[in-house]
């Protein structure tokens, strides 16, 4: 798109009458269209899975809730106000070059992904150079209990004028830093925690039942942690790494070069991104059954789970 068509565009001070453009139309994508949809926001999606077969899903979802499906990055960004990238975050560089050659001058581009903040920052470059105005976003916990209303942390020059236009849209956003990088820094570190805490329940727990010892272990840690229901978690927990374990091993990746920009080494960060990919593996090689089926990661009991994992190791 040349320089003259861009600068010929401008976004409108009303939010409710943008164009907003998803970048990946996956679970989270999906949510956000739908919830926009409501409140009568225009919506468009892009997604590189509607090039093939595996599409055919998404678009029958797009149909259904008035979507506009865009034929590439570029057909996206040429005709929205305000992009929201939300797709795994090695795809994060990726996504901000194929827009930033179309973007619209002024354009927003919220970037959902969970990157570095060297990762961001270099997004934020590409975009802010093209034109745009690149706004960090940090999610703080699972989308889909909170679906647009997830605590959003925003960060980077742009934040405090963006923040009040996407609370108008629904979002539950605040301002963390106008410096860049400092949302990411918050949502990166928190990772070590939570995702850590994921591979390590899923790790304890199928060698504990491996054991028979498994009772014995969520008493002791009942005793040491009162606040928790470890058997609600630990079902919660193989769910989620079961469904979503390949993006969240990215994110991982994503977490441990956090880690190595701070001069740290990521011991505990990359082994975490090896086992919530390795649980993938299981997951893509139909261990727990087949992936899009009704009961697909939602067993109400961990132990059927871990079963699954020790019957597949004892066969290999």
């Amino acid at each position: 798109m040349s320089s003259d068509l861009k600068s010929s565009n401008s976004v409108s001070a009303n939010p409710k009458q943008w164009q907003v453009g998803l970048v990946g139309y996956g679970e989270v994508g999906r949510i956000l269209a739908e919830d926009l949809h409501k409140e009568g926001i225009a919506v468009s999606a892009y997604d590189i899975k509607l090039e093939g077969v595996a599409g055919d899903p998404l678009r029958a979802h797009a149909r259904e809730h008035g979507v506009r499906l865009a034929g590439s990055h570029e057909e996206l960004a040429a005709g929205s106000d305000l992009v929201i990238s939300a797709v795994t975050a090695s795809q994060t560089g990726r996504v901000a070059d194929a827009c930033a050659g179309a973007i619209r001058a002024g354009a927003w581009f919220l970037d959902f992904n969970s990157a570095s903040p060297g990762a961001k920052q270099r997004a934020a470059a590409r975009i802010d150079g093209a034109g745009g105005r690149y706004v960090e976003g940090a999610v703080m916990t699972s989308v889909p209990p909170y679906r647009i209303r997830v605590p959003l942390l925003l960060g980077g020059p742009g934040a405090a004028e963006l923040a009040p236009l996407l609370v108008a849209l629904g979002f539950d956003a605040r301002v963390s830093s106008d410096t860049l990088g400092v949302a990411s820094a918050v949502k990166m570190c928190r990772s070590v925690m939570i995702k850590g805490l994921e591979a390590m329940v899923i790790e304890s727990f199928t060698t504990a039942r491996a054991y028979g010892v498994e009772d014995a272990v969520l008493a002791s840690l009942k005793e040491t942690f009162p606040g928790i229901d470890w058997e609600k978690q630990g079902a919660y927990f193989f769910q989620r790494v079961i469904e979503h374990g390949r993006r969240r091993s990215e994110e991982v990746r994503e977490v441990a070069e956090t880690v190595r920009e701070a001069g740290l080494n990521p011991w505990s960060a990359a082994g975490t991104a090896e086992r919530q990919g390795w649980v993938a593996d299981l997951a893509d090689a139909g261990v727990f059954g087949t992936r899009g089926e009704t009961g697909f990661a939602r067993s109400a009991d961990w132990r059927t789970e871990a079963d699954r994992i020790l019957a597949t190791l004892k066969k290999g």
